[in-house]
Order: structure tokens, then C-alpha cells, then sequence
């Protein structure tokens, strides 16, 4: 009965020591998982495990139209539509103008902008629906046509082949404020294949260039996109109008004058092709230096100084390949009188003067845009006497953007 009564004992210790065994199992068990089942010791009565509860859901994307407001009335016409969106990437937007026409343009999806193709018409009402997780919905009205529209003409036309220092020009028929011409700049887009850099610079509040670092590379496509119609100009002035211009850069053909050996060299596609003899202003009608375009060419026109000057200075003569450099009357132009002279020394009024042949030639192979650099001369040429843009550096030049 004793030994009985020792074998009880065991065996009670024994299967104590097996459930604290299993139950240390369970409880590691459950450390591992993160789980406990409802009413075991780790969890209280009546709780739900972890595993149970709902995972929180990610909030849905929202988006919103910003620009133009809801029911604005009087809107310009040249309005982007602006808006926001926590997933752009995949975010739409939709104008339709009241019949239902959807209006084309570009969506830059890093700005959250919508940008018209063309102004929007005047006094029409337009929807705007952007989609994205989620959609909205809101509609404006475009201001009815302005009576004050300003003009805007471009010096070059479609179609039309330049020279390599041929810059863009648009000209304003009345003054651009400063605080508007940011606006106005970033609506002239210009692009150029290949792509090469460069900047609008203002010469005036009437009159934009632009030109790129170094001169265009030869036979480059060049098409600038004017899109002003409807943008604010100041003291209730609008742009008149949206156009593009297609130009194509020509060969290279590059001239460079210098006075100390009275030659002219010029370079077509970087290699030589001609060293001709000139003569240039004689002392007291020097020729002004500095880097010069090709403006106009005149196969045959009269130079008239009578009234201006007296004695042998004062002539009225027929003048044949006359191609213009400045505003101020410098011209490259045959000039068969002064033959004895050229290659040798400086007799003309200030113009570059070449024999007959050499100036049939360079008129027959020049381009409006194309440069002459004129070099060792006693006087440098006004900006803006001419189409002067190349005497400014890189540096200089952008300093005239307004952006």
C-alpha cells in the first residue's frame, strides 16, 4: 500500500510535469503567431483575436478642378484648366464646349494642367470633367470678345529658308508692360530639329527675338507656335490671334571681313570657298565692325546723298547686288568704280564694297540671315542697328527673358 501510495505520487508529479510542458508548448506556440484563440488565458472573455479584426483600407484618391472656378463667368480665353489629383498619372481631363465638342490639347500631368490647343471661343460655355479615383465635374464661361485686340506679326513666313543667324522675330503693334510679357513669352513656343538651345529676349515691350546659343545648325527645322489669342496684355488689351510658323535653316555660309588685309573670306558648311578682295569706309565714313546679318538684297537700287553731304562725298548713283547690313545704310555691294582700290585700301562711304562678278556671286548664293563679322574697324556697330542680336554674349542675351 505504501509502495502504491509512492507510485501516486510519481504519477501525479509526472502529469503535472506534461500539462506545464504542453502549456509552455501552447504559450510559445502562440508568441510565434501572434494569435491566441477567444477565452484561452492570453485573451479575455468575449475579445476577438487580431486576425479578426477588419485591416484598414488605403483612402481613395480624390480629385478636384481648380482653375477655372465653378460657374466663373468672364474667363479668358486663353484659361488652362488646372485641377488636383493624388494619382495623376493615371488621372483624365475631358472639355467639351456646350454641343458637346471635345476640345483638343496637351495634359501635363506633372503640372496638373490641361492647355487648350487653340483660345477657347468667346462667350461660350465649356465643361470640364477630370477622372481619376474618383471624378469631378464643373463648368465656365469664356468673357465675351474684347473690343481693344492687340496685332501680332511674325517677320518670317511658312515655308521660308534662312540663314544660320536668322533669328525669330514677333513684333507687338502696341507696348507689352513688363508684369504681362512672362505670360506672353511663355506662350511662343519654339522647336527646333535637332534640338538646339536657346531663348526668347525682349529688345523692346513691341519687339520679341529669339535666337539660339551658337548660330543654327545647318538644315535645321524650325517651327514656333504663337498661341496669344486671348491672353491679357494689359490696361484691357488681348492678343489678337494663334498661329504657327514652319522655317528651315539653310546650308551654313559665313562671311568675315577683315580691314587690315581688305579680304573677305567666306566659309560654306565650315569649309573655305572664296577669299575676295574688298574696300571699306575711308577715314571719316569708317565701316562699323562687330557681327552682322544679311537684312534685304537689292539687285539693282540708287544710293542719294545729295543734301546730306557736299562735294565728291554728295552722289547719286545706281547701285547693282546690293544686300543690306544696317538700318543705317552699310551695304555689301558691286561696286565696279572701286576696283583699283579693293584688296589695297578703304575708299567707299562705310559699305563693303566688291568688284562685279564677286558681287553677282555672293548675291547669287547668300541668304536673308546669313552673317558677316567685320573685324579691325574704327567704329562697332549700335544695337539695334540692324539685326545686331549676335553682338551680345550667351550670358547677355538671356538676361533680356523675361523668364
Amino acid at each position: 500500500m505504501k509502495l502504491h501510495g509512492v507510485a501516486g505520487s510519481a504519477g501525479r508529479q509526472w502529469r503535472t510535469a506534461v500539462a506545464a510542458l504542453v502549456a509552455a508548448s501552447v504559450l510559445f506556440s502562440a508568441g510565434c503567431s501572434g494569435e491566441s484563440k477567444p477565452g484561452s488565458p492570453s485573451s479575455p472573455a468575449g475579445s476577438q483575436s487580431p486576425s479578426a479584426s477588419a485591416a484598414p483600407q488605403p483612402s481613395l484618391s480624390t480629385v478636384a478642378i481648380t482653375k477655372p472656378a465653378a460657374d466663373a463667368t468672364g474667363v479668358v480665353a486663353s484659361t488652362e484648366i488646372a485641377y488636383k489629383s493624388e494619382d495623376p498619372a493615371n488621372t483624365s481631363v475631358a472639355v467639351k464646349d456646350a454641343e458637346g465638342k471635345e476640345v483638343k490639347g496637351t495634359l501635363d500631368k506633372d503640372a496638373k494642367v490641361f492647355r487648350p490647343a487653340k483660345a477657347l471661343g468667346w462667350g461660350k460655355k465649356y465643361t470640364v470633367t477630370v477622372t481619376g479615383s474618383g471624378s469631378a465635374t464643373s463648368s465656365f464661361t469664356v468673357m465675351k470678345k474684347p473690343s481693344k485686340l492687340v496685332r501680332i506679326v511674325s517677320h518670317l513666313s511658312d515655308g521660308q529658308t534662312v540663314g544660320v543667324g536668322m533669328p525669330l522675330f514677333i513684333n507687338f503693334e502696341r507696348e507689352i508692360p513688363k508684369k504681362y510679357r512672362a505670360e506672353v513669352q511663355r506662350r511662343m513656343q519654339v522647336t527646333a530639329t535637332p534640338a538646339q538651345e536657346g531663348i526668347w529676349h525682349w529688345i523692346s515691350g513691341k519687339e520679341v527675338h529669339y535666337r539660339p546659343k551658337v548660330y543654327w545648325k545647318p538644315y535645321t527645322k524650325i517651327s514656333y507656335r504663337i498661341q496669344l489669342a486671348g491672353v491679357p496684355m494689359g490696361d484691357g488689351w488681348y492678343g489678337r490671334s494663334d498661329y504657327t510658323v514652319d522655317v528651315k535653316v539653310g546650308r551654313s555660309f559665313v562671311m568675315t571681313v577683315d580691314n587690315k588685309s581688305k579680304h573677305m573670306t567666306v566659309k560654306r558648311d565650315g569649309k573655305t570657298v572664296k577669299r575676295l578682295a574688298v574696300s571699306l569706309g575711308k577715314p571719316g565714313f569708317p565701316t562699323v565692325g562687330g557681327t552682322m546679318l544679311v537684312v534685304n538684297k537689292l539687285r539693282k537700287t540708287r544710293f542719294n546723298t545729295i543734301g546730306r553731304f557736299t562735294g565728291d562725298d554728295a552722289y547719286d548713283v545706281e547701285v547693282e547686288y546690293a544686300q543690306r547690313l544696317t538700318w543705317g545704310g552699310q551695304f555689301i555691294h558691286a561696286a565696279p568704280w572701286s576696283a583699283w582700290a579693293q584688296g589695297r585700301t578703304n575708299v567707299s562711304h562705310g559699305c563693303i564694297n566688291v568688284s562685279q562678278n564677286m558681287g553677282a556671286w555672293l548675291f547669287e548664293n547668300t541668304l536673308m540671315g546669313d552673317p558677316v563679322t567685320i573685324t579691325g574697324t574704327e567704329e562697332h556697330i549700335q544695337q539695334g542697328d540692324g539685326w545686331t542680336d549676335w553682338n551680345l554674349s550667351w550670358a547677355q542675351w538671356k538676361k533680356g527673358s523675361a523668364l
